[in-house]
């Protein structure tokens, strides 16, 4: 077979490359200058890449090519791993050659299930036709103050309740940042309190790290993140792995319902760091990340003076600390894709086994906990693991930490025994349904938790008492719905959420929720179709986010039939 003749123009062409021509983009000498002033002495360890990305968006309002380029090149990475990065994650505005920069000033609005229940529909209507050329208003997933609802956010300052007239009055002042919390218990108050002192007895040797497993294992203290592993199980599994051994703490709480991570946080910070050193003098952790999601500046603020605080007067041999921040990704709330994330890339749930206790963060065994659970250690090793388990009800033992939210006159936080119901969390601790509203349904866990109806509200809420009827409690985010509101309706808001934070990896997932929403805006829902497409994607997705998704659409089928025109089947 002969040769094909080679083109001596191409041949020409070929050399010229080889000289040093570049094929890629070329950097630009003042965006780098830019960049390397951004960064400072900071470490370009390939980790930190979502960090400086933080760094140059907060500075400039977007990252434009050229700075990409340039801490690509700064940091000694592939200009195409660097804009991968950037573009998976919803707070970075990456501005490609020839596109136009956003707004200086973005108004982010909230359209998750309890916002949209308050308004957030007709709110982002009336900025959108208000507010000027120079401001963006952009519809967003849940911001975690879901007790405040409708939120708007103008960079980085909270306008809870928010009316036009409120998110106008906040942009006239020039409020921009977020105020830090004034009743936060600082250092000094919590040593002065007996902070610490648990841990200085176990570093002493007054409590061994075999007694406080014991303990753990004596109590029903499980992971608040919403899994719910036994913490003492999970300490002694990663004991055993080999060292060094890291700990990663997930505060990226992006569940639609939650925010009871953000109140621990910011009233009282100590008390969970001090869980988590005493995991770490236990298992014996080398190093701890810690990893908050960025609609929370004011948590990520309090922590970083709370463990400066720490460093600079306890006196302690601490582990290496590091606080991480997030960049609006709801798939980072899973473990390894949060992990994934604190290592620099794209947050994308990890295939398993190996199971992140054996090969974690950085390829090491890791500690992955919810930042509530570890606020709880102190607590349980002090009082005992009877104080912890007496507080149940209904049958169940402990105490839950429940995200209250929708059609109820107090919403916020409730700490209420494990196994108390909706009805009685309502009653007793909600202050009753709104006046003119009558319980109708609920989410018992959030927009992926499902959706139960008011007759079934005398079923005990906790860990594995929600399974038999299609639901799960997660995180114990209730929100409310009354007669005025749609279970539908809800679901679609739901579905939507899930379409937009699908991390694009696995095809059960990507398409099957985006399909289940063409579906459901129809308003004629094809409930074969449903129940295959929600088949599909429990059996085959890769992470609980597709598995879970279908649990509101196949809760309405269920449960609100007439909703949907179809025979009751409850």
């Amino acid at each position: 077979m002969s040769q094909p003749e080679l083109n001596p123009a191409a041949v020409d062409n070929r050399k010229q490359r080889r000289r040093g021509k570049t094929k890629g983009r070329v950097v630009d000498l003042n965006a780098l200058l830019e960049v390397q002033n951004l960064l400072g002495d900071e470490s370009r360890a390939h980790d930190l890449l979502i960090e400086h990305l933080h760094k140059i968006q907060d500075h400039y309002g977007h990252l434009s090519a050229a700075h990409l380029t340039a801490l690509a090149h700064e940091m000694r990475l592939a200009t195409t791993e660097v804009y991968e990065v950037a573009s998976f994650y919803h707070h970075f505005d990456v501005v490609r050659e020839g596109e136009t920069a956003p707004p200086a000033l973005t108004v982010r609005v909230c359209d998750s299930v309890s916002c949209e229940m308050a308004g957030s529909e007709e709110l982002i209507g009336a900025l959108e036709a208000s507010l000027g050329d120079g401001v963006r208003v952009q519809r967003v997933p849940c911001v975690g103050r879901c007790d405040k609802a409708p939120v708007a956010v103008v960079k980085q300052y909270t306008v809870d309740n928010a009316t036009p007239d409120a998110v106008a009055a906040a942009l006239d002042a020039g409020k921009t940042e977020q105020p830090m919390p004034e009743d936060s218990i600082d250092y000094e108050q919590y040593r002065a309190a007996g902070g610490y002192g648990l841990y200085e007895r176990l570093l002493a040797g007054d409590i061994s790290a075999d007694e406080i497993i014991e303990t753990l294992n004596g109590t029903q203290l499980r992971g608040l993140g919403g899994a719910g592993f036994p913490v003492g199980r999970k300490w002694g599994i990663l004991r055993d792995q080999p060292a060094p051994r890291m700990c990663a703490i997930n505060i990226d709480e992006g569940e639609p319902g939650t925010f009871k991570d953000r109140l621990y946080m910011l009233s009282d910070p100590h008390r969970f760091l001090e869980g988590m050193l005493i995991a770490s003098q236990v298992i014996g952790i080398d190093a701890c990340y810690i990893y908050i999601r960025d609609e929370y500046p004011s948590v990520i603020q309090n922590l970083k003076h709370a463990v400066d605080d720490l460093v600079q007067k306890s006196g302690y041999d601490l582990p290496r600390i590091e606080i991480r921040r997030g960049a609006g990704a709801y798939i980072c709330g899973e473990e390894s894709a949060m992990i994934e994330s604190i290592e620099g890339k794209r947050g994308m749930p990890r295939l398993r086994p190996p199971y992140v206790a054996q090969v974690g963060l950085f390829g090491r065994p890791t500690l992955e906990h919810n930042c509530e659970t570890l606020y709880w250690v102190r607590d349980v090793i002090e009082k005992g693991s009877e104080w912890f388990d007496s507080q149940g009800r209904n049958g169940r033992k402990g105490v839950r930490s429940f995200s209250v939210s929708g059609r109820v006159n107090k919403p916020g936080v409730h700490l209420a025994p494990a196994g108390i119901t909706i009805k009685e969390l309502i009653e007793e601790y909600c202050g009753g349904m709104l006046d003119g509203h009558q319980f109708y349904g609920y989410f018992p866990g959030g927009a992926s938790g499902g959706i139960l109806p008011a007759s079934l509200g005398d079923i005990p809420l906790d860990f594995d008492t929600l399974q038999e009827y299609g639901c799960f409690i997660g995180s114990a985010a209730v929100v409310v719905l009354s007669d005025k509101d749609s279970a539908k309706q809800a679901a679609l808001t739901s579905m939507k959420f899930f379409a937009h934070e699908s991390c694009g990896q696995c095809t059960p997932c990507r398409v099957g929720c985006d399909k289940a929403v063409s579906i459901m805006e129809t308003g004629d829902w094809d409930i074969e179709q449903l129940n295959d497409l929600s088949t599909v994607m429990i059996d085959a997705s890769i992470c609980g986010l597709g598995q879970a998704a279908p649990n509101p659409v196949l809760s309405v089928i269920k449960y609100f039939p007439h909703e949907l025109g179809i025979e009751e089947k409850q």
